[in-house]
């Protein structure tokens, strides 16, 4: 795991470029903060940098990386699986290795293969790769975006400016540092659209896409190719008759293959354990291929309704784990952590998990791992959100009566209850490009459409009238590719949205790679294996929503190691408690409110209306009611967040 940057222009690099590349890596020394490396081309333009964490190959990995005869150059930030059965065929046939990487083979695929050698490349990562015979630059990005990666167009459309982490484009002094009016509102309300960057002119490379650039006639040819897709089988083609051991047997297999590879490092490698089916399961098969206890990590909260950690520990104890519980209170999870969470994530959050992700990858690295797999993917994959269930139940069942569809659906609001407002909406809503899009609007957008309903009015009146008659939702669906919904059933469709938007941009986000990677921690979701994702969208949607039961398939493939109470329980949401449920964090949050909601800093970022914003927070103050609470509380950890980003990235 490492972080990379760089730029490559049509113009020969000044004489200052070694600066402005180490001044890139400077804001992102977290990632990698065992070695800054840099590889200057200045008569073709062309800057990478790399900055490194050590996971492999502790003498030989440092990048860049060049091919035996120096005409391809590479930097990485992430991991390629099942690297050795790369090496080993592409000596046979002739290829020579400087390392013992496993970085690597990504030059010796493409050397072999031109650029379908995407194909071939398993695992988590982004990474540059130039090639010095054809003056042409690729970025790539994983095909769920699990690893980061950012990149800004000059406006002459002469110089592409790149980096892990937005900050680090940002930081390249031809690049303008100011805050995107447009992903304001859309982090207000929650939902970036794919694509979009906090940053007004840095774009975020689509997951599981890259970029082609070259020079032609004093400009850069770019063009952005997709080279993989969460694809789900059209209803039309789905089998009609299937056999369930068969999906079960095939889910377990690809799951164990996802897991022994990621298990697989030159340091140790622990995991994240909370109280759901997922985390539990990667434990048990971890502890199954390491045969000795495995070090796992959870967090506990100071509150029962939201604490997993009593669940958690009943696994730890049948695995004969090594459970480290991180125990977390107000002001764990508020004043500087909670700064600290949003300059590292470089967007807004709605709850304070990512704050306590960061603590806990803090804790790994302090406790000496640098590696943890983790159960992020697993919902996206076999159907495990509410929303999902909810849709199903609205648009996917036709085989259940009116009756038994109503009794699951008060099932899931009352096992729900605690969340309405944030992951599920209170009432239905619906919007006619979602509408056009998909045939109805997926329930997991539905409580962002009432954030959004708070946050509109709270704009300053220079940017409602800038974006006057913008719709971000509609935004949002327009950047969807219809063709991967067509003739898909809804679960399917509502499943690929999410993916292409609340994976991406929240989950692996602040969720994910950037809170993990704040403490140079490198995660690895096996759930995200793109072998295992096409086993799962091959399962009936049947079979991932079995009735009343999400992730079906799954709890059959992994019930030999999970626990009953695992095995029979519903999902549950894991957040963490939100402001509004004891005095003490209201009190934290009263003090972000005097720091980054103050009159200075509200009219200097000119965002949002100060007196607006003071309505809001005195509404806030006021209110008792718990669904409209749980919603004030999004919209006030987005109105900090955003003006934590002002005061942080532009004055």
């Amino acid at each position: 795991m490492c972080g990379i940057a760089g730029s490559f222009s049509v113009q020969p690099l000044a004489d200052d470029a070694a600066e402005v590349v180490r001044a890139q890596l400077e804001t992102i020394k977290h990632r990698g903060p065992d070695a800054f490396n840099l590889h200057l081309d200045r008569a073709r333009g062309l800057a990478m940098g790399h900055s490194r964490l050590i996971i492999n190959d502790f003498e030989g990995g440092a990048q860049p990386l060049f091919s035996s005869d120096k005409k391809q150059v590479l930097t990485v930030n992430g991991e390629f699986y099942d690297f050795k059965r790369h090496r080993s065929t592409l000596m046979a046939e002739g290829e020579r290795f400087l390392t013992k990487s496993d970085s690597e083979i990504a030059i010796g695929l493409f050397r072999k293969m031109g650029l379908s050698f995407l194909e071939e490349l398993r695992g988590e990562f982004a990474f540059s790769l130039y090639d010095r015979e054809k003056d042409e630059l690729i970025l790539v990005r994983d095909r769920f975006g699990v690893r980061p990666l950012f990149y800004h167009v000059s406006p002459k459309g002469d110089r592409v400016v790149w980096g892990s982490e937005a900050k680090a484009v940002i930081a390249h002094r031809e690049v303008e540092a100011r805050l995107d009016p447009k992903a304001a509102l859309h982090q207000l309300m929650q939902t970036i659209a794919p694509g979009m960057s906090a940053f007004s002119g840095v774009r975020s490379l689509d997951p599981g896409h890259f970029l082609r650039i070259k020079k032609n006639a004093g400009r850069l040819a770019i063009s952005q190719h997709r080279y993989w897709d969460f694809d789900f089988p059209r209803e039309a083609d789905r089998p009609e008759k299937f056999g369930e051991q068969e999906h079960v047997e095939r889910i377990r297999e690809e799951l164990i293959k996802a897991i022994v590879l990621r298990l697989e490092a030159d340091v140790p490698v622990g995991c994240y354990l909370s109280g759901g089916i997922d985390s539990c399961c990667i434990l048990g098969l971890a502890s199954g291929a390491m045969q000795s206890p495995v070090k796992a990590y959870t967090i506990s909260f100071d509150d029962d309704d939201y604490d997993e950690a009593p669940i958690a520990r009943e696994m730890a104890e049948s695995m004969n784990a090594d459970q480290h519980v991180i125990n977390l209170k107000a002001e764990d999870l508020y004043g500087e952590n909670y700064i600290d969470t949003v300059w590292h994530a470089e967007r807004t959050f709605y709850n304070t998990l990512g704050v306590a992700k960061n603590l806990m990858s803090k804790t790994v690295w302090d406790s000496g791992y640098r590696c943890v797999v983790t159960g992020e993917g697993s919902d996206e994959l076999f159907g495990g959100y509410p929303a999902f269930k909810r849709d199903m139940f609205l648009h996917g069942i036709n085989h259940e009566s009116d009756e038994v569809r109503a009794q699951y659906q008060a099932a899931l609001e009352k096992t729900n209850k605690l969340f309405k407002g944030a992951i599920l909406a209170a009432h239905q809503r619906s919007h006619p490009e979602w509408e056009r899009k998909c045939g109805f609007t997926p329930s997991w957008v539905q409580p962002w459409m009432d954030t959004l309903d708070l946050a509109r009015p709270l704009l300053h009146a220079d940017v409602a009238r800038e974006l006057e008659g913008y719709d971000p939702v509609a935004e949002i669906a327009s950047r969807i590719d219809g063709d991967m919904l067509d003739g898909r059933h809804p679960l399917d469709i509502a499943q690929y949205t999410w993916s292409k938007c609340q994976l991406e941009g929240q989950i692996l986000n602040w969720g994910g790679d950037r809170v993990d990677m704040a403490n140079s921690m490198e995660s690895r979701p096996p759930f995200l294996d793109h072998h295992l994702a096409a086993a799962a969208v091959a399962v009936p949607p049947s079979l991932r929503i079995k009735g009343n039961i999400e992730k079906y398939v799954l709890r059959e493939a992994v019930k030999g190691v999970l626990p009953e109470v695992l095995y029979q329980r519903e999902k549950f949401a894991f957040m963490a408690p939100p402001a509004h449920t004891d005095d003490s964090k209201k009190a934290k949050v009263e003090e972000l409110i005097a720091g980054y909601l103050n009159p200075e800093t509200v009219v200097d970022a000119g965002l949002c209306s100060l007196d607006k914003v003071n309505d809001f927070l005195n509404q806030y103050r006021i209110d008792t009611d718990p669904t409209s609470l749980v919603r004030k509380d999004t919209l006030l950890n987005h109105l900090l967040c955003l003006h934590i980003l002002h005061r942080k990235f532009i004055g």
